[in-house]
């Protein structure tokens, strides 16, 4: 037999600890929510039933595993959210056995919490909702799905965001986080928000929707729909969406990359019927899931940050 010893590879020295990237955004987020389970007294996690809430929900589930999630979900209902989203939304508390509470925005519109004037969006309309449900609920903290690579005025948030009085943010006055340590001081009737997947990006979130195989909304995956063009946008042929002049329905091999009030949440066309492609088609894209296909982010350059500062995300 040939004596082979002096060819053969040298065993490794030491294992190999280091841990991948998706795995180090994990431990980032699952240290974020025990943090604020531990130092705030009453948490909520704002939960729409869209990808990124899907896998904050995941996360929570993690962090605190065999134990239930020791805090209820909160989704702030436009009255237009897409019929699939809302039955995975119901699959996911279902499983967990989380406390949903549902704040609608035709309730709140009804009780005269917010004005519906005829002209405002009901995503804009949410603002009011949410600020209402967090004051009357008491709730201390809020964790929300918000990236800093989806737009400009969440790149500017940090993982422990304050909101005053009057739920709103001020992007000037935010506190500093070296070393990953967090203030969350706040005063009566203030709260903070909180972002754990501030550092994951779109790529990110679908990589570890593909390596945790967990349930998401169908319209997330190419289908056929009836859709019309408007603003660059493909939108939903729905009662809620009355065509204007000029406008065509027609129907279309699409997917959503992004999901909320269906009216003005656009789609792209795509065939992406399986996570390896929706991931390759989101390494080469070059516009933001919420820049493509978010209406409401449209009306100027400060949008977003425009709503941020009154209470929203």
């Amino acid at each position: 037999m040939p004596d082979t010893t002096a060819t053969s590879p040298a065993p490794p020295a030491h294992a190999d600890y280091r841990l991948s990237q998706l795995d180090e955004l994990e431990a980032e987020s699952l240290h974020i929510f025990r943090e604020v389970a531990a130092e705030f007294e009453k948490p909520v996690l704002m939960f729409s039933g869209g990808k990124d809430s899907i896998v904050m929900m995941r996360l929570a589930e993690k962090a605190f595993y065999p134990a239930k999630i020791p805090f209820p979900v909160l989704q702030v209902d436009t009255g237009y959210d897409f019929p699939e989203v809302l039955e995975t939304r119901d699959h996911w508390v279902n499983r967990l056995g989380v406390r949903l509470i549902v704040a609608s925005v035709e309730q709140a519109i009804a009780d005269g919490v917010v004005v519906d004037d005829g002209k405002t969006s009901r995503n804009r309309l949410q603002i009011g909702t949410l600020l209402n449900a967090i004051e009357e609920d008491g709730f201390t903290a809020a964790f929300g799905g918000g990236r800093r690579d989806e737009e400009k005025a969440r790149a500017k948030e940090r993982v422990y965001s304050h909101r005053d009085e009057f739920g709103q943010w001020d992007p000037k006055m935010q506190r500093p986080e070296l070393w990953d340590l967090y203030n969350g001081r706040i005063r009566a009737g203030e709260h903070m928000r909180i972002f754990p997947l501030s550092n994951w990006t779109e790529l990110d979130i679908w990589d570890y929707i593909g390596r945790e195989g967990f349930q998401i909304p169908s319209i997330y995956y190419s289908h056929q729909r009836r859709v019309f063009e408007r603003d660059g946008m493909l939108l939903t042929e729905h009662e809620a969406n009355p065509l204007r002049k000029g406008e065509e329905v027609s129907e279309r091999t699409v997917r959503f990359r992004t999901v909320g009030d269906l009216t003005l949440t656009g789609c792209v066309e795509s065939t992406a019927s399986t996570i390896d492609e929706i991931i390759a088609e989101v390494a080469i894209a070059r516009v933001t899931e919420r820049g493509a296909t978010r209406g409401d982010d449209r009306f100027s350059e400060a949008a977003m940050e425009d709503r941020k500062r009154e209470g929203y995300f």
